[in-house]
């Protein structure tokens, strides 16, 4: 199937992408396999912001980068690409906009619209997350007010006193997103200002993560760290002959040179 007026992309190519079958129907089991193929073959990174570009929240764009390029992106690309993905298939899909509340090592609070999350309609509401490093592997219930185990931890939704969703992962507040629908252009201001403004935490560093068979891997900078099996290993890539092989054996993104880096900040 090519890319159409009603769905711009190629269906059929965003399913080899990700290493899926098309599913006869949208049925909860189908998403749950879509997801999961979605986390394991298309890494969360933050190349452009370290190379000084502004990603585009533009349809063709996110389908550009995360099939033609085969590469990442932002919560904001992974999710709407997904979202791209899944209404083709027949899924009721809405953008969800709201902020990052830790950042993996202490509380603080995102910019709003730093964040997006899809909720998906099908015989109850579920949350769905592709594009954070912390997010569930499965579709979340929405009106589960126990906690929800996947092979990533313990997930908890919950309401704020103002009625934003709250994501708790292993006792961790990660998240808060807001109930009402966004839209794309809700999301280009913040991306703009997260490129270009020197208040930013983080500004000038690259992250990178992508889910495993037994956790994820993940790099800050030259640091590069494996999770899985209740176990954690961590080495720095010195050598730049090393870095680029391991990004691109790790996250399939081929560069032709490192990146600038900003110095990491010393452990508090």
């Amino acid at each position: 199937m090519t890319a159409t007026d009603t769905h711009p992309i190629d269906v059929d190519a965003y399913l080899d992408r990700i290493g899926a079958a098309r599913p006869e129907r949208p049925t909860f089991e189908a998403l749950c396999d879509l997801q999961e193929r979605h986390m394991m073959t298309v890494p969360f990174e933050t190349l452009d912001f370290a190379l000084g570009g502004i990603p585009s929240m533009k349809d063709e764009d996110v389908y550009d980068k995360i099939v033609r390029q085969r590469r990442g992106g932002g919560c904001g690309e992974l999710n709407s690409g997904f979202a791209l993905l899944l209404r083709a298939l027949g899924y009721r899909v809405s953008l969800l906009g709201g902020r990052v509340l830790h950042n993996g090592r202490e509380a603080f609070r995102g910019v709003h619209n730093g964040h997006l999350v899809l909720l998906v309609e099908l015989d109850q509401p579920y949350v769905v997350d592709v594009g954070f490093r912390w997010a569930a592997r499965k579709p979340l219930k929405l009106h589960e007010r126990g906690v929800q185990h996947d092979a990533h931890g313990g997930y908890q939704l919950q309401f704020s006193p103002y009625g934003d969703i709250e994501m708790v992962h292993d006792g961790v507040l990660r998240w808060q997103v807001e109930t009402h629908p966004r839209e794309l252009d809700d999301f280009t201001s913040v991306m703009w200002y997260c490129a270009t403004s020197p208040e930013v935490p983080g500004k000038g560093q690259l992250w990178a993560s992508i889910v495993t068979a037994t956790g994820r891997v993940s790099l800050f900078n030259r640091i590069l760290t494996e999770h899985g099996e209740g176990a954690k290993e961590s080495r720095e890539l010195t050598d730049d002959a090393e870095f680029l092989k391991e990004f691109e054996h790790r996250f399939g993104i081929t560069l032709d040179a490192v990146p600038e880096l900003a110095p990491v900040p010393a452990a508090g």
